[in-house]
């Protein structure tokens, strides 16, 4: 119960990462605020941490757009009082080069970049009301490493590592650290809907990517979360403006 009495927003939380750190932040005791613009998916997951006897309240919400990412906040705090932890994990994936359209550039930039601001903006407000408070920004391996035909996304998610050590910089005085966790490939919904795309198996997408890291394997949305709670947690309260890489080596190489 490292996060008792702690309250938690995690966006994107419908699917994927977000699903399972949300559940894993309420599994230490947190109020988590599920957000997403998925409300299926986003009541599914406030649903499952209920079932394992958790605390979640779900918020319907397009984080591009700043009178969503304040209701966010908003909500949070009408509904548990605080806000003590955000996990800007919310994405779109344009994963595209120079044929993206320019509406698919303004999307990818409006929600990976501004809308990241944006509830990170709100939420350091109502940090700084209790005394501090902890943010995880979701970067990527493609915070880091060119890839072929992707710079619609990869450009958005170098944005976040920077954004990452100018916001640590700025809160800073008012106990608020801010970390980036950046994972590498991780087993996902969107992972089997590339396999079916490009017709390959579990085991040869495992294989494929796999052979790209130290370790041989792709990793899952757990490992990620492990490396969420850990940054939210007390036991890195000495640690802010970091980007800790959960990709099993890959950018080590």
């Amino acid at each position: 119960m490292r996060l008792q009495d702690k309250v938690a927003i995690v966006t994107g939380a419908a699917s994927g990462i977000g699903q399972t750190t949300a559940e894993v932040l309420a599994a230490e005791g947190a109020k988590v605020v599920v957000a997403d613009i998925d409300a299926r998916g986003g009541k599914e997951t406030a649903a499952r941490i209920r079932i394992e006897s958790g605390v979640a309240h779900f918020v319907e919400a397009d984080i591009s757009k700043e009178a969503d990412a304040r209701r966010i906040v908003d909500e949070a705090m009408k509904t548990y009082g605080r806000v003590d932890i955000l996990v800007n994990n919310a994405a779109v994936f344009v994963l595209k080069g120079f044929d993206a359209t320019v509406e698919e550039l303004q999307r990818s930039l409006g929600v990976n970049v501004i809308g990241t601001a944006l509830c990170t903006k709100y939420a350091a407000e109502a940090m700084k009301k209790t005394g501090g408070g902890a943010v995880v920004i979701l970067g990527s391996i493609s915070s880091f490493v060119a890839q072929p035909g992707f710079f619609a996304y990869s450009a958005t998610k170098a944005a976040l590592v920077q954004m990452t050590r100018n916001m640590a910089m700025d809160l800073g005085p008012h106990n608020i650290r801010v970390n980036a966790v950046c994972p590498g490939t991780i087993l996902t919904s969107a992972s089997y809907r590339h396999m079916s795309k490009v017709g390959i198996t579990l085991e040869q997408f495992n294989a494929q990517e796999g052979a790209r890291t130290f370790l041989g394997r792709i990793g899952s949305t757990r490992e990620v979360a492990a490396a969420v709670l850990f940054l939210v947690s007390d036991e890195a309260s000495y640690i802010t403006g970091a980007s800790l890489m959960v990709d099993g080596g890959y950018t080590a190489q």
